[in-house]
């Protein structure tokens, strides 16, 4: 199941929705500029070979796919954005903890206004982004709730270290799961989660 809300008509839909998938997007991932005096309509093209990184812009959250995925739809016009939350790992979505992670993420943000920080783009295209609503850190939030592990990188804990230790001694979410492993350990051993 995919949380999916259409914010304008620019979508087109044939037919019945296969597999959860709304919308299918044509031509390179892009993102548009925080609106300004100067920028109004500006289009900034997110690829490896040219892209002005890091890019701030204000959106409206449409969809929610599993616990660190969104899509959004950025508030000065132009395509639907799909972004990771950048320093986060939620569990897969068939995988224990997974749907509670999705509908953690969905009850803050979807059809929220949220300000969005990409920092990179990810192997799959997708941004990796700093996400805040309200001006809070959403992926801190969803750490400190017990619904992600922070990312690990080599010898580091990751940049929410801090969160996960105290949802990890209050037992919240997967941390209070027995046996819950981390989603990289998860897909290693089960493969990737069957299509819906």
């Amino acid at each position: 199941m995919f949380f999916f809300k259409s914010v304008d008509s620019g979508c087109l839909y044939h037919g019945v929705v296969l597999l959860g998938l709304a919308c299918v997007l044509a031509g390179p991932a892009t993102a548009w500029a925080q609106p300004d005096a100067q920028a109004q309509s500006q289009s900034v093209t997110l690829s490896a070979e040219h892209t002005s990184l890091p890019l701030t812009y204000t959106a409206r959250v449409t969809r929610v796919s599993d616990g660190d995925t969104l899509w959004v739809k950025p508030l000065a016009g132009g395509r639907y954005q799909k972004l990771r939350l950048d320093g986060v790992d939620a569990p897969e979505i068939c995988q224990s903890g997974g749907p509670a992670a999705r509908e953690a993420l969905a009850s803050r943000v979807l059809d929220q206004v949220v300000t969005v920080r990409v920092r990179a783009l990810d192997s799959y295209g997708r941004g990796l982004a700093k996400v805040s609503v309200g001006g809070e850190d959403l992926a801190a939030a969803l750490v400190r709730g017990g619904h992600a592990w922070s990312s690990r990188w080599r010898r580091s804990q990751g940049p929410y270290a801090a969160e996960e230790a105290q949802a990890r001694a209050e037992r919240k979410g997967i941390f209070g799961l027995d046996g819950a492993e981390m989603p990289h350990e998860f897909r290693r051993r089960h493969g990737p989660c069957p299509m819906p």
